[in-house]
Parts: structure tokens; C-alpha cells; sequence
């Protein structure tokens, strides 16, 4: 009794520290939020509770435009980083020569600090001196300069393209581990059948790849929708609101106008919506882990 007590000890004692982090860091910042939220505190020295006030306030037509925006961005920019990342890993992970170049090359847009690498696309955007809308204009395409960040349809696109070319390296190498930890006998055997190369691809890489896709997309996924940095610094969520997504829209309110409660609660519906992804992720990996496809 008394060495399994000193077990149940040594074991607490062990996790403690990474129960303080997750009480410090997580749950008291977390749970202040949340009773934030029915405050009107803001710059004021007096804060009053105001309940369900601030919720009631941010469900309107505008809102409701920026949480489908947040979700068509985060859609296209995950979906596209898992396609060009697995294709990409598809690629290394081929017998080809200069493969172990081809690696290196995938690295700068993860190696270049993040800033350096948006206002580069920032640069590139530019409707005067860029070089995209150069390009276009030197081979036809377009008769005069294109300003892709003042135009709200391409600005959401130009934000979708920057945040894909720094998410797809890390996509790239994860799934090329992925699939370098795929059993090579699987593949002789297909082989020695006569299976072809994109048979092979499709009967062996791809459902053994799943439970790595699915947990890679799951990661992506919650960057992404809280992804502040590409759209801030390219746009600033302009123009005319085109490129204002929730983490944006819930940066000014609470930190632009000093409305900290109203904030806190477009907060707190942001968390909501990563829970309720997270359960989904959740319930996949326990079907697959436990072998029901349904």
C-alpha cells in the first residue's frame, strides 16, 4: 500500500509542472476571458456586468459576413496547402536525382522570418513597382499596372496565396515523414504484381497517409483561422473590409477601439469554433484508431 501511495506521488510530482503550465498559461487566461466577455470593460476605471450584451451585439449581417469570410479563407488556404504539401512530399519522397537539393529548396519560406517573408509579398503585390503586376503587363496579360492589395477580390486572394507559400513547407516535410515511414514491402509486393506507379500511389500511399493528413490538417486548420501576421500586415483586413477576418475583427474591437468585453467575446466565439473542430478531429482519429470506417 505504502509503495503504491509513493507511485501516485512520484507521478503527481512528475506532472506537475506541466499542470501549472497548463493552469498559468492556459486555463486562467481562458476562464478571465470568458467572464470578460459579459463586462463592458474597456479604458474606463468602473467595469459593470452587462450579460449576454455583448454577444447580442455581434450577431448581425456584418458579422456574419466576417465568420463566412474567416471560414471560405481558412478553407482555401488549408485545402491548399495539404494538395501542393502532399504532392510536394510525393515528389521528395520519389527515387529522382537531386532529391536531397530539392528539400533544401522547400525550406526558405519556413526559414525566413515570418514579417520579412509578407512584406516581400507585399512588394511583389504592389501595383506600381511589384514584380507580379510587371510580369503581367511585360507578357500581355494586362494593359496597365494591377494594385492586387486595393482590390478587395484579389487582396483576399493575394492574403490566401501568402499564407499558403509559408504553410506548405511545413505541410511538405510532415507528410514526407509520413510517407517515409510507409512499410517498403507494401510497395515491392505491389511492384512485383504489377502494380504501376499511380496504382501504388493510390492503393497503398494514400490510406496510409490518412490519420497523418487528417492530424496535419487538423494543425493547419487552427493556424490558420487564428492567423493574424499575413492579413494584418498586407491589408490590415482591407479594403472596404474584404480581408477582415474574425482573429482582425476581434484585434480591433478590443485592442483598436478599447472595447475589451465586446472583444472578449468575439474571442470566446473564436474558441467555440476550434472546440467544435477539435471534437470532430477527435472523434475521427478514435474511429480510425479503433477501425469503423462509417
Amino acid at each position: 500500500m505504502e509503495a503504491k501511495r509513493s507511485t501516485v506521488l512520484f507521478a503527481w510530482v512528475l506532472m506537475a509542472p506541466a499542470i501549472l503550465y497548463v493552469t498559468v498559461i492556459v486555463a486562467y487566461p481562458l476562464v478571465d476571458t470568458f467572464i470578460l466577455s459579459f463586462t463592458d470593460a474597456s479604458l474606463k476605471k468602473t467595469t459593470n456586468w452587462v450579460g449576454w450584451a455583448n454577444y447580442s451585439k455581434i450577431f448581425n449581417a456584418t458579422f456574419a459576413e466576417v465568420i463566412i469570410r474567416t471560414f471560405i479563407w481558412t478553407f482555401f488556404s488549408v485545402s491548399l496547402k495539404m494538395i501542393i504539401g502532399t504532392f510536394g512530399a510525393s515528389m521528395l519522397n520519389a527515387a529522382v536525382p537531386g532529391r536531397a537539393l530539392f528539400r533544401v529548396l522547400t525550406m526558405p519560406p519556413w526559414i525566413v522570418p515570418m514579417a520579412i517573408g509578407i512584406f516581400m509579398w507585399g512588394w511583389m503585390y504592389n501595383g506600381q513597382f511589384g514584380m507580379i503586376s510587371g510580369l503581367l503587363q511585360r507578357f500581355g496579360l494586362t494593359d496597365s499596372p494591377i494594385a492586387f492589395l486595393a482590390q478587395g477580390s484579389t487582396a483576399f486572394w493575394a492574403t490566401v496565396v501568402t499564407d499558403v507559400w509559408i504553410g506548405v513547407p511545413m505541410v511538405t516535410l510532415y507528410m514526407l515523414a509520413a510517407m517515409q515511414s510507409i512499410p517498403q514491402d507494401l510497395y515491392e509486393a505491389a511492384w512485383t504484381d504489377g502494380a504501376g506507379r499511380f496504382y501504388r500511389f493510390r492503393r497503398i500511399t494514400l490510406p496510409l497517409l490518412v490519420p497523418s493528413m487528417i492530424t496535419m490538417s487538423m494543425i493547419s486548420l487552427i493556424s490558420t483561422f487564428n492567423s493574424f501576421d499575413i492579413i494584418w500586415i498586407l491589408t490590415r483586413g482591407g479594403p472596404t473590409g474584404e480581408t477582415t477576418t474574425m482573429i482582425i475583427d476581434t484585434y480591433r474591437t478590443a485592442i483598436g477601439s478599447n472595447k475589451y468585453g465586446e472583444g472578449a467575446a468575439r474571442a470566446v466565439l473564436i474558441c467555440i469554433f476550434l472546440s467544435i473542430f477539435c471534437v470532430f478531429y477527435f472523434r475521427m482519429t478514435s474511429r480510425l484508431s479503433s477501425g469503423d470506417k462509417r
